[in-house]
């Protein structure tokens, strides 16, 4: 029995050694391609990362090279292409138990030139660095420094030999943290990493003799940094959300967001969601944070928003993870589950009868939903006792109160009191099936005023024949006193009436006729007439009714030929017609059908077929010529009432048609002009004879050019125009008086100067033109072949082409203008004199000739010495000619 027991224990110590020898993870060693591309499958179904032999199964791998990955059932992949030398990286196994297992990967290239052949022999390759790789875990409680690993060159096996490292953590950030026995080549930590600021390093590793000589490649190192669950989750994000009221249970609200600095997809970042309050009306995921209602009785009005505390633990919710707590919002957005609700059971108001437009009263309202939004505006309605449309009802949008306005007067004698129902609603639907709109009654007391007589009923009809004799009495229209029920002291008077066909007795209200009564009226309509009718009382108040008269038709209209002037196109031998028409304004059976016959004078060159009721085609009887012809009918009514009308006819070659009716083609002169024609002809040829001649008097009729200076001598003195005789200013003796009568001759007529025409002198004046009052304008003069201009100031008329004008030797305007052509001459000459010039083409200043000149000053105020006298012209040199030389200009063209 004892040696059983002993064998058993011997068994059971053999199995846990052998199964612990099984669960041994060993590093995985793989060929690749030098040139590795993305997908490349590294190794399927690795046993070190599917955990053969162990109790417990994997549930997540991590690896530290984001260039590989590893799926679920252990095989490792390649994320992207690389170029493969050696490469090193590790696999962070997790257990079902959340225990993680590290599992070192080794890769290095295939040499492709020794498997080219099958006989060359495969030579094992020695690995020239070992052991790799290294990590280290963050946070390392001390003392330091630590020893990781030994690094080992199989070049020590020939040469002694030292190591030295550079690189991240050696000679750069974070400077020493890693350092190096050189004769051993022990690779030492000497402070804690975190993991979350440096997840790995990598540096290189060289390998020297004693000459310093390098006796092997470098070597790349990377130290992977084990993370430690040593940072709580956070939550992230935003904290505010919002949820209608009443929504459905299990309504998303959003989503809850929060992060981990650990390492990623491992259980240090495997955050649960909890809430700490609120559990009654929200729910939140525990892995995902999708925040959801957990009822379908939210209220706003009961809370408008929700404070909840939410718990974020790492570790999947475990008791030893690390976590964080934090508030958010949820606000309930509002919806229409309130109704307006009155605050009074039984409402009642006042307002006087006949009044319109008038607010009667204000109704208050409660609704808890949100204040100015739809869900709070209410909608007033009256939905009993307003059938005849009296009231209406309107919203104050301040109050959110009902305001009710009669826009129809109310009459306290039929309804002293109106009872209405009011009915309270809101812009949107209500939400919930438990909610209704509510409603409540309102007595409407109606106070008596005196009021006006009223006519029953306010609109009468009255029948009446037309051309009913005057003074008939076609009927009575009386108003009775609201109040009393009577027609006692009210008058009656006329307001409209507009063929004034009525009179009024203004005691009785009796209508009587008072013109004759027309149903062919313009002022009839439909055979009614309308009248107004006012009625007073004694308290001088009004109402007001209306008479419509429905007039009855009599026979008073014979029918009538409207357009008695036709138009027959004539089409050779063929018989050509024409429909006559006729109206009555009558009604049946007084009207149509009519009777058209011939008149007494026919002569029987036409007939009549194809009658209707109010038309007949009158047709040629034989072929006529083109003219016109007249032809009686007679055109009766129903009743036989009627008369004889001539129709004229036009028998004519016609060039169109129009809507059934011909027009006539152009006929001759002959027949197309009458009397006034011709005389416009006559008239015409006469007027245009008379233009010719005038226009052959003008061409062949030359006169002299005229010459009017504004100049009167009078130093700008104007002489007054109502004087019946020369003035004192005439004879000042600064004017010149040319005696003679030769070559002038005028008389001073009515204060007007009177002109006469004269034969041209030789040589030509030429045109001169004259712009605006009194400023200088220029004279173009021709004398033989030579061209002169002069400047001088004339008046604002235009002459041209125009002969000498005589010119009063009585008037001091006229003398002047004559001394002034005088003056004109003597220019012309010195200015065409050759020699003996003393002034060429010089412009000399008026005021100052220069010193030393003959002249002496040409000054334009000097004084004229013996105005009776013309002698003065043949003295005027040398002093004249300057003058002339400014004032000509030669132009030999």
């Amino acid at each position: 029995m004892y040696e059983r027991a002993l064998f058993a224990v011997w068994l059971l110590t053999l199995v846990l050694f052998q199964s612990a020898e099984s669960c041994e993870l060993r590093p995985v060693l793989a060929q690749v391609p030098k040139r590795l591309p993305a997908g490349y499958v590294i190794s399927e179904g690795t046993e070190a990362l599917t955990l053969k032999g162990c109790a417990a199964k994997p549930v997540a791998f991590t690896s530290s090279d984001p260039n590989f990955t590893v799926n679920t059932d252990g095989t490792i992949i390649a994320v992207r292409g690389l170029v493969i030398t050696t490469k090193r990286f590790s696999v962070l196994v997790q257990d079902e138990s959340g225990l993680d297992r590290r599992v070192d990967i080794i890769l290095s290239y295939k040499n492709e030139a020794s498997q080219k052949s099958s006989s060359v022999a495969h030579k094992r390759i020695k690995r020239r660095w070992r052991p790799l790789p290294f990590s280290v875990t963050e946070n390392a409680s001390p003392p330091f420094p630590k020893d990781l690993e030994m690094i080992s060159s199989d070049s020590s096996v020939n040469y002694t030999v030292h190591y030295e490292i550079s690189g991240q953590g050696v000679t750069t950030d974070p400077v020493g943290l890693f350092i190096l026995v050189k004769e051993t080549g022990m690779l030492r930590v000497t402070k804690a990493v975190d993991r979350e600021q440096y997840p790995q390093f990598n540096f290189i590793a060289r390998v020297y003799d004693q000459s310093g000589r390098e006796v092997d490649a470098f070597l790349p190192i990377t130290v992977i940094v084990d993370d430690v669950n040593d940072n709580a989750p956070e939550i992230t994000g935003g904290r505010f959300f919002s949820v209608e009221e009443r929504c459905r249970a299990g309504t998303p609200i959003g989503q809850v967001n929060a992060t981990d600095k650990d390492l990623a997809n491992t259980t240090h970042t495997l955050i649960k969601f909890t809430l700490l309050n609120a559990t009654d009306m929200f729910s939140i995921e525990p892995f995902t944070g999708k925040l959801t209602a957990k009822t379908n009785t939210l209220d706003r009005e009961a809370q408008d928003k929700v404070y909840v505390n939410i718990e974020v633990r790492d570790m999947g919710g475990n008791p030893t993870g690390l976590f964080n707590r934090g508030t958010i919002v949820i606000a309930l957005t509002d919806v229409n589950d309130n109704p307006p609700t009155f605050k009074e059971t039984l409402y009642k108001a006042n307002v006087k009868e006949n009044q319109e437009n008038v607010l009667v009263t204000r109704i208050p309202v409660e609704d808890k939903d949100l204040v100015n939004s739809p869900n709070w505006k209410a909608l007033f309605e009256v939905t009993k006792g307003n059938e005849s449309g009296q009231f209406r009802m309107e919203t104050d949008p301040k109050t959110n109160e009902g305001l009710l306005y009669v826009i129809k007067g109310l009459d306290f004698e039929k309804t002293p009191v109106v009872k209405l129902e009011i009915t309270a609603r809101n812009a949107v639907p209500l939400v919930g099936n438990d909610n209704t709109w509510l409603s409540v009654p309102l007595e409407l007391s109606v106070g008596d005023e005196d009021e006006g007589p009223e006519f029953n009923p306010v609109i009468q009809y009255i029948k009446v024949k037309e051309n009913v004799p005057n003074g008939t009495i076609i009927g009575t229209y009386k108003a009775l006193d609201p109040e009393t029920k009577n027609s006692n002291g009210i008058k009656y008077y006329k307001v409209t009436d507009p063929g004034n066909w009525i009179t009024v007795v203004e005691s009785t209200g009796e209508l009587k006729t008072a013109n004759t009564i027309d149903r062919e009226s313009p002022l009839v309509h439909q055979d009614k007439y309308n009248i107004t009718i006012r009625a007073v009382d004694e308290s001088k108040k009004v109402g007001k009714g209306m008479v419509i008269l429905l007039i009855e038709d009599e026979n008073d209209n014979m029918p009538v030929i409207p357009g008695t002037d036709l138009v027959i196109c004539s089409k050779g031998d063929a018989l050509s017609s024409v429909l006559v028409e006729a109206v009555d304004p009558d009604k049946p059976p007084f009207s149509t059908p009519f009777n058209f016959e011939f008149g007494a004078e026919s002569d029987g060159k036409w007939k009549l077929k194809d009658k209707t009721g109010n038309s007949v085609v009158l047709e040629q009887a034989v072929p006529l010529p083109s003219g016109l012809y007249s032809v009686p009918l007679l055109v009766k009514d129903l009743q036989g009432s009627g008369k004889e009308q001539i129709v004229n006819v036009r028998v004519c070659s016609c060039n169109r048609e129009e809507n059934g009716v011909g027009i006539c083609g152009a006929r001759s002169a002959s027949t197309s002009f009458g009397s006034s024609g011709i005389l416009a002809l006559v008239l015409s040829s006469l007027l245009l004879l008379l233009i010719c001649l005038l226009l052959l008097f003008i061409c062949t009729t030359k006169r002299d050019k005229l010459y009017i200076n504004d100049d009167t001598g009078t130093s700008g003195m104007l002489l007054k125009s109502n004087t019946e005789a020369p003035g004192e200013e005439v004879k000042d003796g600064a004017l010149m008086i040319i005696p003679g009568t030769d070559a002038m001759d005028g008389s001073l007529q009515n204060g007007t100067m009177v002109s006469k025409n004269l034969n041209s002198a030789p040589g030509n004046m030429g045109q001169q033109f004259f712009q605006g009052s009194g400023v200088y304008n220029t004279t173009t003069q021709d004398f033989g072949t030579d061209k002169y201009y002069t400047s001088g100031r004339y008046d604002n008329n235009l002459y041209g082409n125009r002969g000498f004008q005589k010119f009063s030797n009585t008037s001091a305007l006229d003398t002047w203008n004559t001394n002034g052509r005088y003056l004109e001459r003597k220019l012309a000459y010195f200015g065409g004199e050759e020699e003996g010039r003393y002034a060429d083409d010089v412009l000399k200043t008026y005021g100052n000739e220069g010193v030393g000149s003959v002249a002496g000053s040409v000054g334009c105020c000097s004084n004229l010495g013996e105005p009776e006298s013309l002698d003065f012209l043949n003295t005027l040199s040398p002093k004249f000619r300057p003058l002339a030389d400014v004032c000509y200009t030669t132009n030999k063209n």
